[in-house]
């Protein structure tokens, strides 16, 4: 049977869940998330709601410990509309304390615990934090001028002195769904990270909405190796299970080799993914498996080949696929099972969500208008740019703190005058049943490793390095990985030393956003504008053989750049490296 007239499978039950669960918000203004999770605490008592290296921590305990660490920060004279900069791995304590610090009104920046010392400090800078909250391990990374409290056990933010009772009303102050929750970061083209708003609305929306599509009993546990510090692994992973009752196991990091033995020793029947996880568990080795409970797997960026063969090998009852950004103000789900697919908009839905996908010039990274200056809507099966409306009823836009930032998301008198939609920077295509396919990412960022990397971040740190001239980087594809591999072209002089750069490379920047290769030039080319042309050297990609000049490969945990000859690029694509 064609693709294109494959029947769609009947998803309206999941949509009416996820309507049914965000329908009280608006209704109930100042019932926050700590409200609804208080109200599921009072029957689930002690049963587990989080499961790290630590143990289970209960419903009751986690209410208890977030009770007592807002009344910390009353203690330490943080009020509403104060700023505290979270910077922890992932563990049950995390989501305590931000719960905590919300209850009374406290905006919790939540910092990626992967970033070198000065991303970190821009990022509590930028959120205009009074004090940072760290585990002892990251301590390190916290500029020392900084008021810094270190949890953990051997740390000084102690909280067991004080009440673990309901707030009072005067502990409490006023708050609604409009109020700030969370600043979350984002990469994007302009440099170091940005920090998007979120509030105790998007907040509840994300943990409700998520709720009813996965539909969590008591008896189900989520898996969750994804960062807490990011929307997906730290709200919706997390409060989707817990407030229907169930359990989330928090993992630190993800491992393929213990993936399936912690699934089963956990019981897990959920597992939140990004599409990378799924791919290292289709090409691990063939081994025997013990049998699993799953009967679902929720999450982002499963490419189709790999959807197919996880499902198949793992017998997965039934994977949901969606796509969805921080600081975005629309997402598209893939309910019916449609492999390759992030997402649809039933029809029922269409007014209150309005998506659209425009032309879009490649060459001069905007939208394409036509001659009355507004832009085109493109066809089934026709790449361009999607974008979303703004206004009051599904497609509100809270940004980020940057207003200029903000700014640039907006694209204005794009179908009539006076209109306003979120420009998603990402390209995307629509067929002719309304599934949504991504295509690929505007602009400079690229996605590697379930992360999007900024290549002015890395250029400026390349460029830091003596020796180095100027730098271009941009993303390459390599056959059966997702996303875009690190890469960076060089123009090098006197002082140049590849040993030097490697080391400077892995202290300054996180694993995911550090060049796998390198091209040594002359010089580098640039536009008009003073833009480094990238187009030609990503298609070039990291072949020797069409490349003459000098390649390098980063050797994974060899700790050095290898040239990269026809023998190791061979060896790169049968997949001898695990990148």
């Amino acid at each position: 049977m064609n693709a294109a007239a494959a029947p769609v499978r009947s998803s309206n039950a999941d949509w009416l869940r996820a309507l049914q669960a965000v329908a009280p918000i608006e209704k109930q203004p100042t019932r926050l998330l700590a409200d609804v999770f208080d109200e599921v605490a009072q029957s689930r008592g002690d049963a587990p709601a989080l499961i790290d290296d630590r143990g289970a921590m209960s419903f009751a305990a986690l209410q208890a410990r977030s009770l007592q660490q807002a009344r910390w920060a009353l203690a330490q004279g943080f009020r509403k509309g104060d700023v505290l900069a979270l910077a922890m791995e992932n563990c049950a304590d995390y989501v305590a304390i931000w719960l905590g610090l919300n209850r009374v009104g406290v905006t919790v920046a939540l910092l990626n615990p992967n970033l070198a010392r000065e991303a970190t400090t821009h990022c509590i800078s930028a959120a205009g934090a009074k004090a940072v909250i760290v585990s002892p391990r990251l301590r390190s990374a916290i500029d020392p001028r900084l008021s810094i409290y270190t949890a953990g056990r051997d740390g000084d933010l102690d909280v067991s002195a004080y009440s673990s009772e309901a707030l009072t009303d005067s502990e409490r102050p006023a708050l609604t769904i409009a109020d700030h929750a969370l600043y979350i970061y984002t990469s994007g083209t302009t440099g170091l990270p940005k920090a998007a708003i979120v509030s105790h609305r998007r907040v509840l929306n994300w943990a409700l909405w998520f709720k009813g599509l996965v539909d969590p009993k008591p008896d189900d546990r989520m898996y969750d190796c994804l960062p807490l510090c990011h929307s997906v692994g730290g709200v919706v992973a997390v409060w989707a299970t817990v407030l229907g009752g169930g359990a989330t196991v928090i993992r630190e990091r993800f491992s393929a080799s213990r993936f399936w033995d912690e699934i089963a020793a956990f019981d897990c029947t959920l597992f939140q993914y990004i599409g990378e996880l799924c791919r290292y568990l289709v090409t691990a080795p063939e081994g025997e498996a013990p049998p699993h409970r799953l009967r679902l797997a929720i999450g982002n960026g499963l490419r189709e080949d790999v959807w197919r063969a996880f499902e198949k090998r793992f017998s997965i009852p039934h994977i949901v696929e969606f796509y969805a950004a921080t600081e975005s103000n629309f997402s598209l789900y893939n309910l019916d099972g449609e492999p390759g697919a992030i997402g649809r908009t039933p029809g029922f839905l269409a007014q209150t969500f309005q998506t659209r996908i425009v032309a879009f010039d490649v060459e001069n990274e905007r939208p394409l208008r036509n001659d009355e200056g507004r832009c085109i809507a493109c066809g089934p099966d026709e790449a361009g740019e999607a974008i979303a409306k703004i206004d009051t009823r599904g497609g509100a836009f809270e940004g980020y703190l940057d207003k200029g930032a903000s700014d640039k998301k907006i694209l204005r008198d794009v179908f009539a005058p006076g209109d306003a939609w979120m420009r998603s920077g990402d390209l995307m295509k629509k067929d002719a049943r309304g599934f949504f396919f991504f295509v690929d990412r505007i602009g400079d960022t690229f996605r590697w490793k379930g992360e999007n990397v900024s290549t002015f971040e890395v250029a400026q740190t390349l460029g830091a390095c003596p020796g180095v001239l100027d730098a271009n980087v941009y993303g390459v594809t390599i056959e059966g990985h997702d996303g875009r591999a690190g890469m960076a072209a060089l123009a090098v002089g006197e002082g140049f030393d590849l040993a030097a750069l490697r080391a400077h490379v892995d202290a300054s920047l996180p694993a995911y956003a550090r060049p796998l290769f390198l091209r040594i030039r002359d010089g580098l080319e640039i536009t008009d504008t003073f833009k480094h042309k990238k187009t030609t050297l990503a298609r070039e990609g990291f072949d020797p053989r069409a490349i003459s000049e000098a390649l390098y490969f980063a050797l994974p945990g060899e700790g050095v750049y290898a040239p990269l000859d026809e023998t190791l690029h061979g060896a790169i694509l049968a997949g001898a490296f695990r990148l």
